[in-house]
């Protein structure tokens, strides 16, 4: 499911140097589909780490016909199995350029979070950077450096709470789901959305004040 409105673009490439003469850095910051959760013989957090099972592979698809609405022109990866094959077949939909990444590869147990943190906004800020430049990127990770990402660039704490509460392992987002980061400049904060589910979700309804 979209959350936000759809625009359908003609030719990714031309949508992405269109999107780059704004001004505005924009970020999908993506989770992985769905893996083999069963695979206990594989540890989660090195490489390579479970598969997609064939719903992750479907679910992975959907994610590349929603990159290719927003023009995405590089996806970044993560190394491990799960993340990597959610990119490729993201790309062979939205014709994307695909880079892996050890930046933003997965949580591992014995890794604190700040130093995982550190690593993965190392990436986000180097794809800002290029997405002015170049258009929008999208930057297909785990759940929780998507969490941590989120927290460290403003999210609001309600929002990301009311997703928590509706997926696996209370992470913020779907597998294969992914919010936007927009950005004018430096000087300003991040405005983030989830902007993306494969399935229907219950979206974040901000309080209203009424007088």
């Amino acid at each position: 499911m979209t959350i936000a409105n759809r625009q359908t673009t003609a030719n990714t490439q031309s949508a992405g140097a269109a999107n780059a003469q704004t001004g505005i850095a924009r970020i999908l910051l993506a989770r992985h589909a769905t893996p083999d959760w069963n695979r206990h013989d594989i540890p989660y957090d090195i490489p390579p780490g479970p598969p997609l099972t064939a719903t992750g592979e479907r679910e992975a698809l959907a994610l590349g016909a929603f990159m290719h609405t927003q023009g995405i022109v590089r996806v970044y990866h993560s190394p491990l199995e799960r993340t990597k094959r959610t990119a490729q077949l993201a790309v062979s939909v939205c014709g994307a350029e695909l880079i892996e990444s050890y930046a933003i590869a997965e949580w591992r147990h014995d890794e604190a979070e700040d130093a995982m943190l550190a690593r993965v906004l190392t990436l986000y800020e180097k794809a800002a950077h290029e997405s002015l430049a170049i258009g929008p990127i999208a930057i297909v990770t785990h759940g929780g450096p998507v969490l941590s990402t989120l927290g460290h660039l403003g999210a609001a704490s309600a929002e990301i709470n009311h997703y928590r509460s509706q997926f696996d392992h209370r992470n913020p987002l779907p597998p294969a789901g992914a919010w936007l980061g927009t950005r004018h400049n430096e000087a300003q904060a991040w405005n983030l959305r989830l902007v993306f589910a494969p399935n229907p979700i219950q979206p974040f309804l901000p309080d209203m004040a009424f007088v």
